[in-house]
Order: C-alpha cells, then sequence, then structure tokens
C-alpha cells in the first residue's frame, strides 16, 4: 500500500504511473508510437515481399515490384530501369500518377546528373543528403526538379538486373533511414522473385517447344490441302496430350487423325507420344478401314497395360474422280468432325456411333461411318478444348465454332484455321489441335 510519505513508490518500490514526470510520459508514448509505427512498416513489407513473390510471369513481377516500393516509401512516383548485360537502360516501368511525365518522359535515366550515376553505381545514397546532390539530380537529362530521391539496386545473381528510382514525398519530406531498409529489403525479394519468374519463363518455353516437337509435320498430298494447329493451354501446366497427324503409306489413302489423351500434364503428353507413335505403326501397315485401326490401337495398349483414357478420330478421304472424295472415319469417343459444304452450309458428321474412348474395353465394336464430300469442301478435326468453355455448354459451343467457322469458309484453310485459333481471344483452359482439309474441287 502506498502513503504519501514513500516517494510515490509501490510495495515492490516501483513507481507508480501517478508518479512518472510529464517528459517521461511523452517520451514512453513517443517510443510506443514509434513502436506501433516500425509494426506497420514491417507488415507493409511483408505483405508487400508476399505480392512480389505470388507473381510468376515477369512483366508482372516487375510491375509489382515497382508498384509496392512507391507505396512502401510513400513516395509519389516510382520507376524501375531495367539494365542489359552492359549496363545500359533498356526498360523504363514507370508507376504513380504522372511519373513517366516525371521521369524524361518515358524517355530512360541515360543522360547527366544522379539518375546516370545511380544507374552506374548503384550504392549511390538517396537523396538530398547533401545540397550540391540535391542539385545534380535536379539537373539530369530532360528531369524534372524533385525535393529528394531514393535509389535502390535489384540484383540478381550478384548481377545488377536493374533500379528502382522512388521520387518525391508528400510535403517535400526526405526519405528516412526506415525507408531505405524497407525498400532495399523489398529489392531483395524482388531479385529472388525475378530469378524464379525467368526460370520460369524458360521452363514453359522449353515445355511448349518439347511439345511441338511431339507433333509431326505434314507431307505434301497433291489436291487435298492440309493444314494444323496446335496450341498450349492458356492456364498452367501449359503441356497436355492433344496431338494431330496425318500418315500417308505407299499406295494408299491418307489417314488423318486427330485425338486426345485425358489429362492437362507431363504424364498426358507422355502417353500421347506412345500412343501416336503405336498409331503410325499401325496406319502403315494396316490396309484396312479406321475402324480396324482403332481396334488394333486398343488392343496393343491394352497388352502393353497403356492405362490411359484416349479418344480418337481416324479418318481416311479417297479421291473418287470429277471433284467428288469419299471420307470414311471412326472415332473412339472423339467430337465429331465438321463439314463445311460448298453454298454456305455446315454441319457436324455425328454418324451412327461416336464409340467409346480406347482404354475402355479393347473387345468393344468400332464402327466405320461414310461421307460423299464435294471438292471444295472444308473438313474440320479438333480436339475439346476448342469448343469447351467453363461458362457455356459444350452444345453452344460446338454451335459457336460452327457459326465461326462458315463465316469464314471462303477464307484461304491458312487463315481459315488461324481466324477459329482467335475466335475465342486465343485463350484456351486446355490444348487444341485443330487439322483442316480441304479436297480440289478439280478431282485431282
Amino acid at each position: 500500500m502506498s502513503t504519501a510519505g514513500d516517494g510515490g513508490r509501490g510495495e515492490a518500490g516501483l513507481p507508480l504511473l501517478g508518479g512518472i514526470g510529464e517528459t517521461e510520459l511523452d517520451r514512453l508514448q513517443a517510443g510506443l508510437r514509434r513502436v506501433g509505427h516500425l509494426h506497420g512498416r514491417l507488415r507493409q513489407l511483408l505483405d508487400a515481399v508476399l505480392a512480389v513473390s505470388g507473381e510468376l510471369e515477369l512483366n508482372a513481377v516487375l510491375r509489382t515490384v515497382v508498384d509496392a516500393a512507391r507505396e512502401l516509401a510513400g513516395a509519389r512516383h516510382g520507376a524501375l530501369c531495367v539494365l542489359d548485360e552492359r549496363g545500359r537502360p533498356v526498360e523504363l516501368i514507370c508507376s504513380g500518377a504522372g511519373s513517366r511525365e516525371f521521369f524524361a518522359a518515358g524517355r530512360l535515366p541515360c543522360g547527366g546528373g544522379l539518375l546516370r550515376d545511380l544507374a552506374r553505381a548503384p550504392e549511390a545514397p538517396r537523396t538530398p543528403d547533401r545540397a550540391d546532390r540535391a542539385d545534380r539530380m535536379n539537373r539530369a537529362e530532360g528531369h524534372a526538379p524533385a525535393a529528394s530521391l531514393l535509389g535502390v539496386a535489384i540484383r540478381v545473381r550478384e548481377n545488377v538486373y536493374g533500379n528502382l528510382y522512388l521520387a518525391d514525398r508528400p510535403g517535400g519530406d526526405a526519405f528516412s533511414d526506415t525507408d531505405e531498409a524497407v525498400v532495399t529489403a523489398l529489392a531483395g525479394a524482388a531479385g529472388v522473385a525475378i530469378e524464379n519468374a525467368r526460370l520460369y519463363q524458360r521452363l514453359r518455353q522449353a515445355t511448349e517447344e518439347f511439345q511441338r516437337r511431339l507433333l509431326p509435320e505434314l507431307p505434301d498430298l497433291g489436291p487435298l490441302q492440309l493444314q494444323a494447329r496446335y496450341l498450349p493451354a492458356s492456364v498452367e501446366p501449359r503441356i497436355g496430350g492433344d496431338w494431330y497427324d496425318v500418315i500417308h503409306p505407299p499406295g494408299g489413302a491418307p489417314c488423318l487423325v486427330v485425338g486426345d489423351v485425358v489429362g492437362h500434364d507431363v504424364h498426358a503428353a507422355t502417353v500421347m507420344s506412345r500412343v501416336s507413335n503405336m498409331l503410325r505403326v499401325i496406319a502403315c501397315e494396316e490396309e484396312g478401314p479406321p475402324s480396324r485401326i482403332l481396334r488394333r490401337l486398343d488392343e496393343v495398349m491394352g497388352r502393353l497395360r497403356q492405362e490411359a483414357m484416349v479418344t480418337v478420330l481416324v479418318a481416311r478421304m479417297e479421291e473418287r474422280g470429277r471433284g467428288r472424295w469419299r471420307l470414311e472415319w471412326a472415332s473412339a469417343g472423339h467430337l465429331p468432325p465438321l463439314l463445311l459444304a460448298p453454298g454456305g452450309r455446315a454441319r457436324y458428321l455425328y454418324g451412327d456411333d461416336q464409340g467409346v474412348p480406347l482404354g475402355v474395353d479393347p473387345g468393344l465394336p468400332r464402327t466405320d461411318q461414310q461421307e460423299d464430300v464435294a471438292g471444295g469442301s472444308t473438313l474440320l478435326m479438333f480436339t475439346d478444348g476448342l469448343v469447351e468453355d467453363s461458362r457455356h455448354s459444350l452444345e453452344d459451343g460446338m454451335d459457336d465454332f460452327a457459326r465461326a467457322a462458315l463465316a469464314l469458309a471462303d477464307s484461304p484453310l491458312p487463315g481459315l484455321c488461324d481466324a477459329l485459333l482467335a475466335h475465342r481471344g486465343g485463350a484456351f483452359a486446355d490444348d487444341v489441335a485443330l487439322l483442316g482439309l480441304r479436297p480440289g474441287a478439280g478431282g485431282g
């Protein structure tokens, strides 16, 4: 218990709140405010690092870095100057209203003044810490006057990838030690994120190249025009099991193939490579109809324990003379081909039996379908990624595809195929294979 004679101390001999002087209390409150402010800055830094680390596309990483740095330091203007291997500016990414005009109307900071010094010597300090440095900054070629500037290098594997420039705080305040510390920490995280994005970019390019190398070159079939397209999915992983093929055995009718291994990953691409090679060998040996090719392929897959669900459309196109052609096909659970006939008609060739995918039961029968095709018609064989859309039903997607194809039916075959892939903005949730053929109207 405290008394007036004990000097304002409690039983433990510690000062009571009432015994703290006003100045001492002010210092305590100021310290608490500083701790709270520092905690807030650390929280901002953590959020910024998470935002930067969450991006995989390089352009998105760079944009996030400069936006986050400007917000962290409370700067009006921010820019990230990307350098080439020789340290020359190659790209300027700006953040903040009027920042592109502020940083020399979008020109890279390669003239005089402090911006050039920062690009050449990224360890240059922030300004103004001396009046002469502020003056040099404001004399930078084409650069607007600034009260303060903070420059921090971004390093990737010890090499300077670029420099962050932050200019002008509201009220004209200079950048503080804390500003420099948090932006420097962000720059360190940015270096890691940039390296990850570059590795991801190289991996994606290698993956797409691998996928394309699995697909064949088309043969020259004279009066039978051919065009094929493949697009990886717009979402990760950008690899899958869709493929096309054209096999022309000596003395036989060409065999046209479009298929899809169920799945959207490296495993699907691997299975696709095996199945397509098996089908190619069988088609070169087999003189029978498409249904027999599918039966043999299904049997071989079963014997090799190739456990996969595969849809395939196999067709043969033979010339009958006088601009008439005969199409014969068999389907293993695949979408029907679309026929664009002269005179503005479009219809899907469903036939009597779409069959079941390969890998379900090799003993199930396969049915051949036939259709007479006029010269000048266009036949489109495709995988489901071209018509599937989570926002619409498959039927709606196929109707939309047919309308788009019919509107372009008179286009040259290469332009028609390109336009169909671009019809939905070129963005697909699944990979896409498209095989277009147009028999000659003159019959040879």
